[in-house]
């Protein structure tokens, strides 16, 4: 692990529907939320979510009534995952802090998209799996969801759940209580 006090925390929502897409959809992503996390005080800075434009589908009634985002919301205030990107490049530095998210889903996500577009992949190489971290150091000793490990801490829900800009947040207070461990 990389000896910054600094981890950067993501979450991506991408577009999603309740059976199958329709031919010629596929999942993508259309919100990257990201914060910085203090490593010994837990403290958050840099809170914003990057809403993302979909090339190659729209978001679903399902997508939209799970996550709050809706195809108007990226019409009208997203930007290419390229932008999004070099965001994370330049204003979160990513490419040198270590990085976190709940679970692998982000991680083979991020790896899927920029290889379709062939774009730079953005973070570095050492990623704390939070999930997984969690499912070591608490008592329970299995894998479960955002939701369920902050429940299993008394931590409260912050914002709505599914939305990046607010689920990092939710990982933060978690990955803060597993390295205080």
């Amino acid at each position: 692990m990389k000896t910054t006090d600094k981890i950067l925390i993501i979450d991506l929502e991408a577009t999603c529907w309740d059976d199958r897409p329709p031919r010629g959809q596929e999942s993508e992503i259309i919100e990257i939320g990201v914060c910085i996390m203090d490593r010994k005080t837990g403290k958050i800075s840099q809170n914003e979510g990057i809403l993302v434009k979909p090339q190659y589908s729209k978001v679903s009634p399902f997508c939209t009534k799970l996550t709050s985002i809706t195809q108007q919301m990226l019409d009208d205030d997203g930007i290419l995952l390229e932008d999004a990107l070099d965001i994370l490049r330049e204003d979160y530095d990513a490419e040198n802090l270590t990085w976190a998210s709940y679970g692998n889903y982000d991680l083979s996500m991020l790896k899927r998209q920029t290889e379709k577009l062939r774009v730079d992949y953005p973070l570095s190489d050492d990623h704390i799996n939070v999930k997984t971290l969690f499912a070591q150091l608490h008592p329970i000793r299995k894998s479960v969801g955002m939701d369920r490990a902050l429940k299993e801490l008394k931590f409260p829900l912050e914002g709505t759940h599914h939305r990046g800009v607010d689920d990092v947040k939710n990982i933060a207070k978690i990955l803060h209580w597993c390295l205080q461990r």
